[in-house]
């Protein structure tokens, strides 16, 4: 009887290392089926679980009382699987280098209790090469197992897109992959498991390892190209928006828009991708650019508010700028690498300090993260200036008369209002004499 059997009898279990946006789901999805043990470092998040509560609003309250998982913040429950899923994040440095300290220190931590005939698979997101030249050597070292002989590894990328209930976890297809032909037949099972669609078989795991950075780095350059657009557009008068949806009309289309690229994926991945490519000699000429253009729309569009402040005879130093959104994406509790904040900083560099509307938003996370106090909306009236950030579905539902109760008792002609996701009848709003700009 192998690992697989034995999983689906109850005799061994699986355990997920990292309960965020990507581990939580997966934890309640396989526990729908097997055994499973969730484990996370932080106190906090395991005790809130616990109780009920989805602090990612990935699967739901209701979801996660009545799930079967396990949950504890004790390394040493790990000992009770034999199948382990890494999904822990892996972000970038201050200087764009690949930051593998959470991969790295899962990795010790399951070294330690890890036991022979176990399986690992990692769902982080790495450069080609790290699980077998960086996450073997430190489960080896750790365990005092042999990999190859006393356990195997495998690696399958996580695509869970946060915040999405269509796409969700069972109709993504899943990329794995397996050091040896008998892990790969494992692994493929036991993932078929929860994954409706069925899974895809990558020959090797740095391929796998390539597909998951290669995909995220095609959508950040193909939005860095309607950014760029979008700022040449602005230099001639043209409405981008209606550029893409005219352009959309054709069957080829790909359909992205201009906007701000964060979040734990799209927004890093390319770096990892990068980082490699440099240590073997190649210097990224098309994704680095498009990495430069993305990561420079904030300060572009802070730029843009204060020449519309001006413009409308604002004194900026004085000018009340309400943002609306915090999120790196809509309707999703996810504040990690917003490049919302860099409006922000770039707004304080004037002398503004913005005020900060978001209800999806942990206010605990904002006030960590980039020292943001969230205002509830309900407090906003007197406003110079809303910048419209973020596509919640509460922003996208108000009404020309929800958006000027926020404005201070001023010319509508004095009202600045900025669209970055160009979520607002533009028709509607500047048929009402707003000082209007959408990106």
């Amino acid at each position: 009887m192998n690992l697989y059997e034995k999983l689906l009898n109850n005799q061994e279990k699986i355990s997920v290392v990292g309960l965020g946006y990507v581990g939580m789901p997966i934890a309640v999805a396989f526990a729908k089926k097997v055994n499973v043990v969730g484990f996370d470092l932080n106190k906090c998040k395991i005790e809130q679980y616990k109780n009920g509560i989805d602090l990612t609003n990935e699967v739901g309250n209701d979801v996660i009382k009545q799930s079967t998982v396990d949950f504890t913040y004790d390394e040493t429950r790990l000992q009770e699987a034999k199948f382990h899923i890494v999904a822990v994040p892996t972000p970038v440095n201050t200087d764009k280098t690949p930051d593998l300290s959470p991969v790295e220190g899962a990795s010790k931590i399951l070294g330690r209790n890890l036991s022979k005939g176990s399986i690992v698979v990692y769902e982080s997101t790495v450069y080609p090469g790290v699980t077998e030249d960086i996450c073997i050597p430190i489960l080896e070292n750790e365990s005092g197992l042999k990999c190859g002989i006393d356990f195997k590894v495998g690696y399958s990328p996580e695509r869970i897109n946060p915040g999405d209930k269509v796409h969700k976890l069972e109709n993504i297809k899943k990329i794995v992959s397996g050091m040896d032909e008998d892990s790969l037949d494992i692994i493929s099972k036991v993932y078929e498991l929860v994954i409706e669609v069925g899974v895809h078989k990558a020959s090797c795991i740095k391929v796998a390892e390539a597909a998951k950075v290669v995909e995220n780095s095609q959508r950040d350059i193909n939005i860095a190209f309607m950014n760029e657009l979008a700022m040449v557009f602005g230099r001639m008068g043209i409405d981008t928006k209606e550029v893409v949806d005219a352009m959309n009309t054709k069957w080829n289309a790909i359909g992205f828009y201009p906007g701000l690229v964060g979040g734990h994926c799209i927004g890093v991945d390319p770096y990892y991708f990068i980082y490699q490519a440099e240590k073997l000699g190649y210097h990224s000429q098309i994704i680095l650019a498009g990495r430069k253009i993305n990561d420079g729309m904030g300060e572009y569009i802070a730029d843009i508010i204060i020449k519309k402040l001006i413009l409308a005879n604002k004194v900026v130093k004085k000018s009340k700028v309400v943002i609306l959104g915090l999120t790196f994406k809509e309707n999703c509790p996810d504040t990690r690498n917003s490049k919302v904040n860099d409006i922000i900083v770039r707004l304080r560099e004037y002398g503004i300090e913005p005020i900060v509307v978001d209800p999806q938003a942990n206010e605990d996370d904002a006030k960590k993260e980039y020292g943001v106090y969230l205002t509830d909306i309900s407090e906003v009236n007197d406003a110079d200036c809303l910048v419209f950030a973020v596509a919640h579905k509460l922003f996208k539902e108000m009404k020309v008369s929800n958006i000027d109760s926020m404005f201070k008792n001023i010319k509508n002609c004095e009202k600045v209002i900025i669209d970055v996701k160009s979520m607002l009848c533009k028709s509607e709003i500047e048929v009402a004499g707003y000082s209007y700009w959408r990106l």
